[in-house]
C-alpha cells in the first residue's frame, strides 16, 4: 500500500485525493478539527434524542415509516436494522476501487460535523480503509436517491461486523473476522448514526472522480492517434492553425487542435499526397477531430465541476446544522452527479466513434491514398487489421448503448415517499464499461496508425518526431509492427494496457512538451 497519508478534515476533499485513497491505497487520518466537530455534532443529536418531541431520523423510523416514533429502549435497535435491511444488494461484486472510493467519500461527509456521528465511528471507517478491508457490495441495489443506500448499506454492515468482507489478501471472509485480525472493535450504532451512514451519493460520486481521472488520459491519447492518423492518411495540418480555432473560442477544441499540431511538428507526411489529384480538404474524421475531441474536453471541464462542488459538500438526511438545528432536505438527490455521468458516456460514445471512422478509413484502399488494403503484408493471403475493425466497430456499438441516459429514468420506491429518483448509481456503472471500452478503441487506431505510418516510412517519407517516438514505445510495450499475419489478441491487448496506463502520452511529451 502506498504509505502517503490523505487527512479529512471538515471541508470536503479533492479529487487526487479520492484516487489516491481509492486506487493507491493511501491511509486515512482524521483532522483535529473534524474529531472537534463531530464531537460537536453529536453533543446536538444527543439533546435531541432526550427529548419526548420525534426528530427524523434521531427518534422516527424512516421513508415512508417516518411517523413513527421510536421509544429510547429501541432505537439502537432501529439503527442496526436500517443498516441490515437495507444491505440488500444483488448480483456481481462490485471493484474494490469503487467501494474505497464509496467508503472515504463517506467518511468526508461525516467528518464535516453535519451527520451527528460520534468521532469513534468516523475512526473506525478511517480504521477499516487502513486495513485494507473491502466491504462486499453488489452491483444492484441503489436507486441513486436517498444516498446509494443499499451499496453504503454493506459498507456499514462491515462496521458493524456483519456479512463479507475482502482481506488485504484478496480473501472474503466474514466482516468480524477481518475486523478481530486488525484489532478493530465493531461499532454499536446510535441514534441517527446507522442513517448516516448510508444517505449520500458517495457511490457515483466516486465513479464520477475516477472516470475524469481516466478520460482526461484517453482524451490526450485519442488527440494522438487522431495526428497519427492525419499523419498516415497524408492529410492536411493547416486545418489545425490556431488562428482557425480562434474564431470558434471553445477552450477543448483549442486544446486538441494545439495537441495534433505539437504531434505532427517536422511531419514529412503531412500534405504529401500520392493522388493525381490533390485533396481540396480531408473527411470530417479528419479535419474535424479537434471539434469532436474538444466538445468531449469541455464536458469533462463541466463534470470535474459538479464533482467538485460535490466534494465540498455535505450529503445526508436530516442533517446537523451549526446553529443546533436538525433539518430534513433532498441533499441526497444525485441529479447533479448523474447528468454528468450521462453527458460522459455520450461524449465517450462519439470519440469512440470517430475513431473508429478513422481505423476503418486506413484500412481501405479506396480511401487511405495507396496503403495498402487492410495495412495487410500480403493482402489476401494475409487480411491485415480487417478484424481488429471489427472488434472496434463493436466496442462502439456498444458505446453507443451505454449513452442512452439512466437518468431520464426515474422508478417510484418506498410506497411512493421517494417517487422521483436520479439512477446515478447505473449511469455510473455504465460509464465505467464506456470507458474501458473506449480505451480499447482509442487502441486499436492507435495500433493501425503506427503501422500506417510505418509503412509510409518504408515508402521513404519521415513521420514526426512524436510519430516515431510513439512508435517505438508501443513497439517495445509488447504491439508488434507491420509484417505477415499472426495471433493480433496479444497485440491489440499490449496497446490497450498501453493506452489505459498512459504510455502514449508519456512516449510524446519529451518530443511535444506536456499536452492538454
Amino acid at each position: 500500500m502506498d504509505m502517503h497519508t490523505v487527512v479529512v478534515g471538515t471541508s470536503g476533499t479533492t479529487a487526487e485525493d479520492v484516487v489516491a485513497v481509492a486506487r493507491h491505497g493511501a491511509r486515512v487520518e482524521l483532522s483535529a478539527a473534524a474529531v472537534d466537530a463531530l464531537a460537536a455534532s453529536r453533543l446536538i443529536v444527543d439533546a435531541l434524542a432526550a427529548k419526548p418531541e420525534p426528530v427524523y431520523g434521531v427518534s422516527t423510523g424512516f421513508g415512508a415509516l417516518a411517523s413513527r416514533h421510536i421509544s429510547t429502549d429501541l432505537r439502537a435497535r432501529l439503527q442496526r436494522n436500517i443498516v441490515r435491511s437495507h444491505a440488500a444488494g444483488m448480483g456481481p461484486r462490485v471493484e474494490r476501487e469503487v467501494v474505497r472510493a464509496l467508503m472515504f467519500l463517506r467518511l468526508k461527509t461525516v467528518a464535516s460535523g453535519h451527520t451527528g456521528v460520534r468521532p469513534e465511528v468516523a475512526q473506525t471507517m478511517a480504521d477499516v480503509l487502513n486495513a485494507g478491508i473491502t466491504p462486499v457490495v453488489h452491483e444492484y441495489g441503489s436507486l441513486g436517491c436517498s444516498g446509494d443506500l443499499a451499496p453504503l448499506s454493506h459498507c456499514a454492515l462491515t462496521l458493524m461486523g456483519e456479512g463479507e468482507a475482502e482481506g488485504p489478501d484478496g480473501t472474503v471472509r466474514p466482516a468480524g473476522e477481518l475486523l478481530g485480525a486488525h484489532g478493530i472493535t465493531p461499532v454499536e450504532l446510535r441514534e441517527k448514526e446507522g442513517l448516516a451512514l448510508l444517505n449520500g451519493t458517495d457511490g457515483m460520486l466516486g465513479m464520477l472522480v475516477m472516470a475524469l481521472a481516466d478520460l482526461k488520459n484517453l482524451y490526450t491519447s485519442a488527440d494522438i492517434t487522431a495526428a497519427l492518423s492525419l499523419e498516415a492518411l497524408l492529410g492536411t495540418d493547416k486545418v489545425l492553425a490556431p488562428e482557425l480555432h480562434a474564431i470558434r473560442p471553445h477552450p477543448g477544441q483549442g486544446a486538441s487542435a494545439d495537441n495534433m499540431l505539437r504531434v505532427l511538428a517536422g511531419s514529412g507526411l503531412t500534405g504529401h499526397h500520392q493522388d493525381d489529384a490533390p485533396r481540396v480538404q480531408d473527411a470530417y474524421s479528419v479535419r474535424c477531430a479537434p471539434q469532436v475531441n474538444g466538445a468531449g474536453r469541455d464536458t469533462l471541464d463541466h463534470a470535474a465541476v459538479v464533482a467538485g462542488r460535490e466534494l465540498a459538500s455535505s450529503v445526508d438526511n436530516p442533517v446537523v446544522l451549526p446553529d443546533g438545528r436538525v433539518e430534513s432536505n433532498g441533499n441526497f438527490h444525485g441529479a447533479p452527479v448523474a447528468y454528468v455521468l450521462d453527458f460522459l458516456a455520450i461524449v465517450a460514445a462519439d470519440l469512440g466513434s470517430i475513431c473508429e471512422r478513422r481505423t476503418d478509413r486506413l484500412l481501405d484502399k479506396n480511401r487511405s491514398h495507396g496503403l495498402p488494403p487492410f495495412l495487410a503484408d500480403d493482402a489476401g493471403v494475409d487480411s491485415g487489421l480487417m478484424i481488429a475493425q471489427y472488434t472496434q466497430a463493436a466496442l462502439v456499438s456498444e458505446m453507443k448503448r451505454l449513452a442512452v441516459p439512466a437518468s431520464a429514468d426515474s422508478i417510484p420506491s418506498s410506497a411512493m415517499q421517494e417517487d422521483h429518483v436520479s439512477m446515478g448509481w447505473s449511469a455510473a456503472r455504465k460509464l465505467r464499461t464506456a470507458v474501458d471500452n473506449l480505451a480499447r478503441i482509442v487502441a486499436v487506431e492507435l495500433y493501425a496508425a503506427t503501422r500506417a505510418v510505418e509503412l509510409r516510412a518504408a515508402e521513404g517519407l519521415v513521420p514526426a518526431p512524436a510519430s516515431q517516438a510513439a512508435v517505438a514505445a508501443l513497439r517495445a510495450a509488447g504491439a508488434e509492427g507491420p509484417g505477415p499475419d499472426r495471433f493480433l489478441a496479444p497485440d491489440l491487448a499490449a496497446a490497450d494496457a498501453f493506452v489505459r496506463a498512459g504510455g502514449l502520452v508519456a512516449a510524446v511529451e519529451p518530443v511535444t512538451g506536456p499536452l492538454a
